[in-house]
């Protein structure tokens, strides 16, 4: 009897040393990890699992540095062995997602990104599961699967902790994903919370501005004029404002000082332009056939319609010429703005 106790000793002790070694050579190949060296963590993990086979965070640990290191048939192999004993472990669904994500295979990739965001985490499930989404959105706007991001940052848009800093990076996920309105929203959102919030008031300012909302961006880049972000589109806003014809609340006269003052700049414009092409030398000689009817008329007319159609056309035409100045960039967006809007 007390033989068998002593041998049963010696085996507890064993299989504690065993498992001590695994743990210091675990810690060895976290340390070249985080170095940076993931290539030589793999003999350390391979010989933390020889001590500790039933271990799955080493086996998640080699499965992961055998991802990032490109060899993706044996990190699947590990994975889903570990997936199939526990299903809804967060982490060993994140690592699937991240392992499909690099082969390119989508469909697979959202499936396990989705499994770690609603899976089990050991701790902080709702953060981890909430960074897994913001990840796969990420993802897919890479892909430039825009669409796919919209549905993923509507759904979670739905859900979302009531924190300024989440809305803010949703409104920037969202504007990268084109869906402006939406953007606005969430950043609108932050900036009634955190008025002085200034990422938030150029974010406004970008979507406002992509919407046609011209004001709207003036007022949200006013308050980051000094963004280096802001204050170029703050300037070519402003001279939007003060140059378009068609802006409803102004009178007919100065209706008529605009498109004169848009004429005369698009004749600078072609005088500047050194670019030797029929295109060009035929809006020099249309601009100059009309120049002074243009610029005797003092009430609006067709004509000056036209002239402003003229202006627009030397904007477009005339791009490679030289580099746009605000004017320049102002005239363009109003060429291109069927739908420019005066809320």
């Amino acid at each position: 009897m007390l033989g068998f106790i002593a041998v049963n000793h010696l085996v507890v002790r064993f299989h504690e040393q065993e498992k001590a070694l695994g743990r210091r050579l675990y810690a060895l190949a976290q340390a070249e990890q985080s170095a940076g060296r993931v290539d030589r963590a793999i003999p350390y993990l391979r010989a933390a699992i020889s001590y500790s086979r039933d271990n799955p965070q080493y086996q998640l640990g080699l499965a992961r540095a055998l991802r990032d290191t490109g060899r993706t048939d044996e990190a699947e192999s590990y994975l889903i062995r570990l997936w199939e004993k526990d299903p809804q472990d967060g982490p060993i669904n994140l690592a699937l997602g991240r392992l499909f994500a690099r082969e390119n295979d989508v469909a697979r990739a959202i499936q396990y990104y989705h499994n770690a965001a609603y899976g089990v985490w050991a701790q902080n499930s709702a953060d981890n599961g909430l960074g897994a989404r913001f990840e796969l959105v990420r993802y897919l706007l890479q892909r430039k699967a825009a669409t796919d991001a919209q549905s993923e940052l509507i759904s979670m848009s739905s859900s979302l902790p009531d924190d300024p800093a989440l809305q803010l990076q949703l409104g920037d996920l969202f504007f990268q994903a084109q869906d402006f309105q939406r953007a606005l929203a969430e950043y609108e959102h932050v900036l009634r919370k955190q008025p002085s919030q200034l990422q938030a008031a150029v974010g406004a300012g970008k979507a406002a501005f992509q919407l046609h909302r011209y004001r709207e961006a003036e007022k949200y880049f006013s308050r980051a004029a000094a963004n280096d972000q802001a204050k170029p589109l703050l300037e070519v806003v402003r001279v939007i404002l003060d140059s378009d014809p068609d802006d409803p609340a102004i009178s007919a006269s100065e209706r008529v000082r605009r498109i004169k003052k848009a004429f005369q700049h698009a004749g600078s414009r072609l005088d500047e332009c050194r670019e030797d092409s029929a295109v060009v030398a035929d809006l020099r000689q249309r601009w100059g056939a009309v120049k002074s009817k243009v610029l005797r008329t003092t009430h609006f007319n067709d004509d000056l319609n036209a002239a402003m159609g003229l202006v627009f056309e030397i904007e477009q035409q005339t791009q490679r010429c030289a580099p746009a100045a605000p004017t320049d960039q102002a005239l363009l967006l109003l060429a291109n703005d069927g739908a420019y809007s005066h809320p």
